[in-house]
């Protein structure tokens, strides 16, 4: 655990603090059980007792009974700290995983190749220049009526988000996926328990005056679906995908993709959720990899699958890859899908176990984006563009977008 916490660049002493407070933790509860054994004991004494000795008894009873009061304090105090140092620590990291921070990673695979716009004799558009000609984006009207970072879709661009989620949906549910609407609301049980009030509390929104939290992602809802139950390991893996709004503060991006719709406040997404046993977890991880880079695929996509390195993993996963995404007018990859094997980090925190024979223990839990909306927007806009400011529909999405070939331009 030391190990996990340097390469993710968190705070080691936080390990050797646990270790003290649960040293305490065991002590106090041991010291508490002795107590109240003497106090057990000397309760059956004190009816037989009589004269001087019953007094003697009766003191001797207060005493205990204050000090069994100051042991059951101390008992609760430490285990109290014992669980607040315990959901500071991150998930320990996977061996295979890359060290060092955000620009750390490496690059798994590359598929697909990005067009050369030079070559066909034009400069790309970016999707902004390109969702205002289609008249799908309107930034300016979503600054003015909830400031920035925020954006409506409009004619195509409704359809293409409409078209986007039920293609993904369609993908999911023809692997074994359960569809779900989630809440977008939950309790801080469920946030904590995800671990989205550690590294990405500055991202979230609170209501104060219910107590709740607005989710960045159906993970949240998803993870804590099965909160406080046992499920049958004959039944697993469960799959769920789920469709949720999606709601970030972006707290730490600031001056970064203030332009257009791929880093905003509010976006759609359809996430793909496994509770699975924790021998199998490593495996699902790669079928959930493999499902997404089918669904880029399917887009006609240029991409690039990334292992991403310690100190960017966030603090549920063991292990984290990232589909990436080739954006023309950027000259990069951008981050389209993700997908994290958390093992057990969720479940032990949720609650949710998993029932072998007479045996139970916490489960899996992994989770994978299969399509964030306005970031899929911008990538398919800018690689599908052409000359005239139309956009060809990639052939998987033509079905779901009433046959539509071609995206075209509207009058101004």
């Amino acid at each position: 655990m030391r190990a996990s916490q340097r390469a993710r660049g968190e705070d080691v002493g936080i390990v050797d603090a646990l270790l003290t407070a649960d040293e305490r933790r065991r002590s106090s509860s041991v010291r508490f059980d002795e107590l109240r054994a003497e106090q057990k004991a000397l309760g059956k004494l004190i009816p037989k007792a009589a004269g001087d000795e019953k007094a003697e008894l009766l003191k001797k009873a207060g005493e205990l009974s204050a000090a069994v009061k100051a042991a059951d304090a101390e008992q609760d105090a430490a285990a109290e700290e014992t669980q607040r140092l315990l959901l500071q620590l991150g998930n320990l990291v996977h061996p295979e995983v890359p060290i060092g921070g955000e620009d750390d990673f490496a690059v798994l695979e590359t598929v697909g190749t990005p067009r050369d716009f030079e070559a066909e004799g034009f400069a790309p558009k970016d999707h902004l220049e390109l969702g205002e000609l289609l008249g799908a984006i309107d930034t300016e009207r979503g600054a003015k009526v909830s400031g920035s970072r925020f954006y409506y879709l409009t004619g195509v661009g409704a359809l293409l988000e409409f078209a986007l989620v039920n293609a993904a949906m369609a993908q999911a549910t023809a692997a074994g996926f359960t569809p779900v609407l989630t809440p977008a609301l939950v309790k801080p049980k469920a946030m904590e328990g995800t671990g989205f009030l550690g590294q990405a509390a500055d991202d979230v929104y609170h209501l104060d005056k219910d107590d709740l939290y607005l989710v960045g992602t159906s993970e949240v809802p998803l993870a804590a679906y099965h909160m406080d139950e046992i499920l049958d390991a004959g039944e697993l893996p469960r799959r769920y995908a789920g469709f949720s709004s999606c709601f970030r503060r972006e707290a730490g991006s600031y001056g970064k993709d203030t332009r257009g719709i791929f880093r905003v406040h509010q976006f759609d997404k359809v996430e793909m959720f496994v509770y699975t046993t924790p021998e199998d977890a490593e495996a699902e991880h790669q079928r959930l990899l493999e499902w997404e880079k089918q669904w880029l695929t399917s887009l006609e996509l240029p991409f690039r699958v990334v292992d991403l390195a310690s100190g960017d993993l966030g603090s549920s996963a063991t292990r984290k890859f990232d589909c990436e995404a080739w954006i023309p007018t950027q000259g990069k990859y951008r981050e389209l899908t993700s997908t994290s094997n958390t093992t057990e980090f969720q479940s032990r925190r949720l609650s949710v176990r998993m029932r072998e024979g007479k045996r139970v223990r916490p489960l899996a839990t992994l989770n994978g984006t299969l399509c964030a909306v306005t970031r899929t927007i911008v990538a398919i806009l800018e690689n599908h563009q052409q000359a005239d400011g139309s956009v060809r529909v990639p052939e998987a999405l033509r079905p779901f977008l009433g046959g539509r070939e071609v995206l075209e331009p509207v009058a101004r």
